[in-house]
């Protein structure tokens, strides 16, 4: 089955019937390009014109969506039309042919239509001349490079600014989907870190208020329920001003408070005692304080974090016996070890999400460190063992937790 034409545009059939008009507007008044007396004019009188033209009429309604064959087909119409006494509409729908099939054509013909082109307007200069020896056959040349050379070479400087200028519109819209995708990460990493901030600074008070709320309502003690609500008063208010810290972080300043430094190091001691406050048995290995140096400060508020959270998790999951809390720098590392009983906790509990685990994995991670936790043996039973290695080299300066 044949391939059918595509349809032609809208533009184009108003350039056709254009030409065709004027053509026959020009051939109805007699007005030709040459006289039947001319030698080569091989098909003189006024009906001989009308082919040509009706022909290359028809070539412009393929000018964009089959250039190429509107050019092959109107080619011999212009062959045709020189044998004849000539129509200038004719030999100017042709030029619009040879712009359109370098403009709208493939990119091979867009670049070899130009070059033979070029060639024919030079021997069409050059053999003339050679032959007669008269300046005058020059012009044939400089004729055959305005209807042939000079469309052509138009249509490939038209093409030319057109594929930049594409190309600049796919490059700007590259950069603004990389831009895009680049805000995009930020803004995830940016609540992941956040979340990860929340977590750690509001589980451990909430976890010590759950746990002393359920001692005081389920004994009939009134010393040990003012107890709890004494621990449950004080986790309330450090809470309070963990999440103004948050708040702080999030902006310049919240309300009338102004933004609160991050946790360091130095604050582990009092990380520990608010543990001991809220019934854990906690030691700290006082090695920490030889060997802390000068780390980075968000290694110091991962290191924070991942003993917080440990200390969070020890509160609401362990058993009885003690919780140890060691911190030692070796090797470019500062290495956290938390070690914790393991086992069915008598007393109450308070739920977990697990979210706890993957904040600190995420911590070691994104200062390109190591971080391990679970059960294992050891001489005082069976444990429960957190571990994180941090580096403290340069590098983990620029990082964030």
């Amino acid at each position: 089955m044949a391939a059918r034409l595509p349809r032609p545009r809208r533009f184009d059939v108003r350039v056709a019937l254009g030409g065709l008009l004027g053509g026959l507007l020009l051939w109805g008044v007699g007005l030709a390009t040459r006289t039947h007396t001319e030698p080569y004019v091989l098909l003189p009188g006024r009906w001989p014109l009308l082919l040509p033209l009706v022909v290359m009429a028809g070539c412009e309604l393929l000018r964009r969506s089959a250039p190429r064959t509107a050019l092959l087909i109107g080619t011999p119409a212009l062959v045709l039309d020189l044998v004849t006494q000539g129509n200038l509409v004719t030999i100017l729908l042709y030029t619009d042919l040879m712009y359109a099939a370098v403009l709208y054509g493939p990119p091979g013909s867009a670049h070899r239509i130009p070059r033979i082109t070029g060639l024919l307007t030079v021997a069409g200069a050059v053999v003339p001349f050679a032959i007669w020896r008269e300046p005058e056959a020059l012009l044939i040349g400089v004729l055959t490079g305005l209807v042939t050379f000079g469309p052509a070479a138009t249509g490939l400087i038209v093409r030319n600014h057109r594929d930049a200028a594409e190309a600049a519109r796919l490059r700007a819209e590259q950069t603004a989907l990389l831009a895009e995708m680049d805000r995009t990460q930020a803004v995830t990493a940016e609540r992941a870190r956040m979340a990860r901030e929340l977590h750690d600074m509001v589980a451990n008070h909430l976890s010590a208020i759950a746990i002393h709320s359920t001692a005081a309502l389920s004994l009939q003690d009134p010393r040990t329920s003012q107890e709890a609500l004494v621990v449950i008063r004080e986790n309330s208010v450090e809470g309070l001003a963990e999440m103004r810290r948050l708040i702080g972080i999030l902006r310049d300043s919240s309300g009338d408070t102004e933004p609160v430094a991050a946790p360091t190091l130095d604050g582990l001691g009092a990380l520990v005692d608010n543990a001991r406050t809220n019934g854990l048995d906690v030691s700290l290995d006082a090695a920490l304080h030889t060997a802390r140096g000068a780390v980075p400060a968000p290694v110091e508020l991962a290191a924070y974090r991942i003993v917080q959270e440990s200390l969070t998790n020890a509160l609401k999951h362990a058993g009885a016996g003690r919780v140890t809390v060691s911190l030692a720098r070796c090797d470019g590392a500062l290495t956290v070890q938390v070690t914790s009983p393991y086992g069915d906790r008598d007393g109450p509990t308070a739920p977990g999400s697990g979210a706890g685990l993957v904040g600190m994995r995420e911590r070691a991670a994104l200062l390109d460190g190591t971080f391990e936790a679970g059960p294992e043996d050891s001489p005082d039973g069976r444990i429960w063992a957190v571990r994180a290695a941090l580096p403290v080299s340069d590098t983990a300066e620029g990082d964030t937790a």
